[in-house]
């Protein structure tokens, strides 16, 4: 007889997803033809010898993000030009082509030992769509193509967190997604897959790096692109964290005449991902030269700082159910400004709404918890305070407080999106 008091299903993570989301911040890398050529986009007939930074520096890279707070590292291994940054067996149309190191270069294989160096995570993005390859227009031979640079990629480089798929240009492609994903399964089973094929996470459906409230794990379908309305359809609801993809500047790839984001910009955008359960993966784009522009180096620094700042010495408190209710109490008054709350995911997402209350009177409410929740209260001097749940099956795992010092939050600039437009094809 099924108990009517019993929660009801609900999607479950593996320990691989939830270890993913305890990384919370990565830093996403642009590199390839597009940043010599100045564009965002390329068709796949810029010539292989345009590429040679004269100072191609992976552990500047990797250092970056170390000062950033980011546990991972996506690099563009192949965007959409086809270009390949490693020496692939499948195409001319790679590092071997160019005078970078003679030819003799790997930059996957400089970006990993930098990554292994630094104890932080690796992964790898390989674009789909492939504007150079002559056999895209293929399925079929494509699909062998495809698998066998993912091959490559799956079984030289180490240990990887991320696969990372890109939607974009494959609208209407019928990719051969069961071979793909035995690729992974057999060489990476641990690894991430980024919104494609059997993704493990998904996409959180804008380029501005921002989640939502609710923000939820469990769905049925994901968006592909933001440049159609075109979803992949799953079925049955998955547990699918989001992953919120943003670039420090306007582009995607470095630009002279671009700039970093303001550290405000940046703030806000932690408190709308990271704050609000997603994963940061924050794109750092190096110059010409293979560096990190300085602007860009100092601009993620002060950020990693200031969050290390905000969040870095929290007040930890053991919540107790009682009564149908989670109360916390700290060791002495303690000064407030934010509540950051953990909701149990072994069992699912399950909290479809919170409140937190001191002394009878509620400072703040929200839909999700999630993985972490950072919630801003009134300043104030706090023992206690009670947590009331809704959703069937939820507790509270954590709670943690914290004295930011911040009179204002952060705000995203008035009128700012990330362009939506496709970039020029030329």
């Amino acid at each position: 007889m099924t108990d009517p008091l019993a929660p009801p299903h609900v999607p479950v993570p593996t320990a691989e997803q939830l270890a993913w989301q305890a990384l919370e911040t990565g830093m996403f890398v642009h590199y390839g033809l597009n940043t010599f050529a100045g564009l965002e986009w390329s068709d796949g007939t810029l010539p292989a010898a345009s590429f040679d930074p004269a100072g191609l520096d992976a552990r500047d890279w990797v250092s970056t993000a170390v000062a950033m707070g980011a546990r991972y590292l996506v690099l563009t291994a192949k965007h959409h030009d086809g270009f390949c940054l490693w020496p692939t067996d499948t195409t001319d149309y790679s590092v071997r082509s160019s005078p970078w190191r003679g030819g003799r270069g790997d930059v996957v294989e400089e970006v990993a030992a930098a990554c292994r160096e630094a104890g932080i995570g690796l992964g790898l993005y390989l674009s789909p769509w492939d504007r150079n390859a002559a056999c895209y227009p293929d399925p079929v031979a494509y699909s062998a193509f495809y698998t066998r640079q993912l091959t490559e990629l799956c079984t030289r480089y180490g240990d990887l967190v991320e696969l990372w798929f890109d939607g974009a240009g494959s609208e209407g492609y019928r990719y051969d997604w069961d071979a793909i994903m035995a690729v992974a399964d057999e060489h990476q089973p641990q690894a991430m897959v980024f919104n494609m094929g059997r993704p493990t996470i998904r996409w959180v459906g804008n380029e501005d790096g921002l989640a939502a409230d609710p923000n939820s794990y469990a769905v049925a379908g994901t968006k592909l692109s933001q440049y159609t309305d075109v979803r992949a359809e799953l079925g049955d609801a998955l547990y699918l964290p989001p992953e919120c993809d943003v670039s420090l500047r306007r582009g995607w790839f470095w630009h002279p005449d671009d700039e970093p984001k303001t550290l405000e910009h940046l703030l806000a955008i932690h408190e709308r991902s990271v704050g609000l359960g997603a994963n940061l993966l924050l794109n750092v784009p190096p110059t010409t030269s293979g560096t990190v522009d300085p602007a860009d180096a100092a601009r993620v620094a002060e950020y990693g700082a200031e969050v290390g700042r905000r969040y870095g010495r929290p007040v930890t408190l053991t919540p107790t159910r009682v009564d149908g209710r989670w109360r916390a109490e700290a060791p002495a008054p303690t000064a407030v400004d934010v509540v950051e709350l953990r909701e149990d995911l072994t069992r699912g997402q399950r909290v479809t709404g919170f409140r937190v209350l001191a002394g009878g009177s509620e400072l703040a409410a929200g839909a999700s918890i999630g993985h972490r929740r950072l919630v801003p209260v009134p300043r104030s001097r706090l023992e206690e305070l009670v947590v009331e749940l809704d959703g069937p099956g939820a507790v509270l795992a954590g709670v943690a407080l914290h004295d930011t010092g911040v009179t204002r939050r952060p705000q995203i600039p008035e009128g700012y999106t990330a362009p939506t437009e496709r970039p020029d094809d030329h």
